[in-house]
């Protein structure tokens, strides 16, 4: 039905309800600003935990989970129990920013989770429910505090909507942050990937802050996603993380990280920072910690609470139902180790990946960490087009400082407790090979495949599965599943994912795959 057209009353002027009519009128009605209901054509009517029964009778995998907002799936007893209790109390539901036993709870339980160094000294800010409005609270805390106007952020960033989260991501178009390379292997910024592809850009990062030319001055702070989402699933190497911490830590620099979707254990860990052992200094929270409903805070050191009353404020920021299910959702993940399960499953589901749709000419690579995982699509080469170049060995010890030449049968690895590895064919050479810095040395990543990607999550959807597009160009099919997901269920997913990455492989390649693989139902987990 086009935008334009009128909808049609039912036979006494009632609105049709069969699905149809619902997505037309939706399509009239609603902003030309929709982007998962562009994709994603149903209607669901109910829901519970990863799945999803649309208005048609079809039920769904859902590998979406609200962008990563429902950790424990749609409707968790444990979030419906609490949402009941607080419904049928009599207790207030928006009461602003005053102290009840139900935020008082909230606040408890989410200190409790808190990495050891901030949690004994943090103060948390409730934002308007939305993660952008806690990254805007954020900036602003930490202008106030060092009196420093500028933000360093990273190539790839997504912060959020409003103006200054925009300012801080990767597709800002006024530029008023300054960028820093964020480190990845199969795009890596500087040709090599790998550890010292991280190195180069931790070194990048340190010159400019002490550069007395560079033209940024000492910024009010840093902020930084520990994983990159909707960037394109692109974990941060611990190593260089740490290194992060300590050249902010060196000069007075805050170190804010962007946790609302990495967090409450999506990647393996309670919070991502915790797999590299740094503590920031503020932590933006949104998304998992409503327990499906809205809610957003900044959590900081105490002494960066230089706000005076109401220097920053929302009407809704005292929403007691998202707290309560908040609460239910924090400790059920700590009291059953979810974020444990989650790096298991994680791993095995990646390793499943790479097994079977690595090696496909349209699959660029295959990455993630615990249960934020992301295949990204490229158009495939021609017949007779190599792959991608070698990459020369990285010597050890480089983000530490202690470097040395590599042994000449030495070859490079993944940075430890990174999941994100290249695929087969665009493996890290031998230290016998081109040089860094000659122009065979750097891999050389094909274009991403945006329509590829598109045609993929279609026919996810038509097996009955819900994937979310993300990355440079939109070319990374990613999954956000519920950290309650089964081994069964994982199964499922997996099967039906790359199900349809081969169909797509088969249709739009110029040639057959280059490897097929039986696609495997009964180990689909591992």
């Amino acid at each position: 039905m086009a935008v334009t057209e009128s909808v049609p009353g039912g036979p006494h002027g009632e609105a049709p309800a069969g699905p149809e009519a619902i997505l037309g009128r939706q399509s009239a009605r609603e902003s030309s600003a929709r982007t998962y209901a562009r994709a994603l054509p149903i209607v669901p009517v109910r829901a519970r935990g990863l799945t999803i029964e649309g208005a048609d009778g079809r039920r769904y995998l859902d590998c979406l989970s609200g962008a990563g907002a429902l950790a424990l799936g749609h409707n968790h007893p444990v979030v419906l129990e609490a949402v009941r209790r607080v419904l049928d109390s009599g207790a207030p539901l928006s009461v602003l920013d005053l102290a009840t036993p139900v935020k008082d709870a909230f606040i408890t339980e989410l200190f409790r989770t808190l990495p050891p160094g901030l949690a004994g000294r943090a103060r948390v800010q409730f934002c308007s429910p939305a993660g952008t409005d806690a990254v805007e609270a954020a900036l602003k805390l930490v202008r106030a505090a060092t009196g420093r106007t500028g933000i360093l952020a990273f190539a790839g960033a997504y912060h959020g909507m409003t103006a200054g989260a925009l300012a801080a991501s990767g597709g800002a178009r006024d530029v008023q942050v300054a960028r820093l390379p964020y480190p990845q292997d199969y795009r890596c910024p500087f040709g090599v990937g790998g550890p010292l592809g991280a190195e180069l850009a931790a070194r990048w990062t340190e010159s400019l802050l002490d550069d007395p030319k560079s033209g940024v001055p000492l910024p009010a702070g840093m902020i930084v996603e520990p994983v990159q989402g909707e960037g394109g699933v692109i974990p941060a190497p611990d190593d260089w993380l740490r290194r992060i911490r300590r050249l902010t830590a060196q000069r007075s620099i805050p170190l804010i990280a962007d946790e609302i979707q990495t967090g409450v254990g999506r990647t393996g860990a309670f919070w991502a920072v915790d797999h590299s052992g740094v503590t920031p200094d503020v932590m933006v929270l949104s998304k998992a910690i409503g327990g499906s409903l809205p809610l957003a805070v900044v959590v900081y050191r105490d002494d960066l609470d230089v706000w005076g009353p109401g220097a920053h404020a929302g009407t809704f920021r005292g929403n007691q139902l998202a707290m309560a299910a908040g609460t239910a959702t924090l400790a059920h993940v700590r009291e059953n180790h979810l974020a444990e399960r989650a790096a298991d499953l994680g791993r095995r589901m990646l390793t499943h990946l790479r097994e079977c749709v690595g090696d496909l000419a349209c699959v660029g690579e295959v990455r993630g960490r615990g249960l934020m995982l992301g295949l990204e699509l490229v158009e495939p080469e021609a017949d007779g087009e190599a792959r991608a170049g070698a990459r020369p060995a990285d010597p050890p010890g480089l983000l530490t400082g202690q470097v040395s030449a590599p042994a000449p049968d030495q070859t490079s690895s993944p940075v430890a407790g990174q999941t994100s590895s290249p695929v087969a064919g665009q493996a890290s050479g031998s230290a016998s090979g081109p040089a860094f810095g000659s122009p065979a040395a750097a891999p050389v990543p094909r274009p991403a495949a945006t329509e590829l990607a598109a045609a993929v999550q279609r026919a996810c959807l038509q097996r009955g599965l819900i994937v979310e597009l993300g990355g440079r160009h939109d070319a990374v099919v990613r999954l956000l599943p519920p950290l309650t997901i089964s081994d069964e269920q994982a199964a499922a997913v997996l099967d039906r994912l790359t199900d349809a990455v081969a169909a797509v492989a088969r249709d739009h390649e110029s040639g057959p795959p280059r490897r097929r693989r039986r696609h495997r139902s009964a180990e689909r987990a591992g």
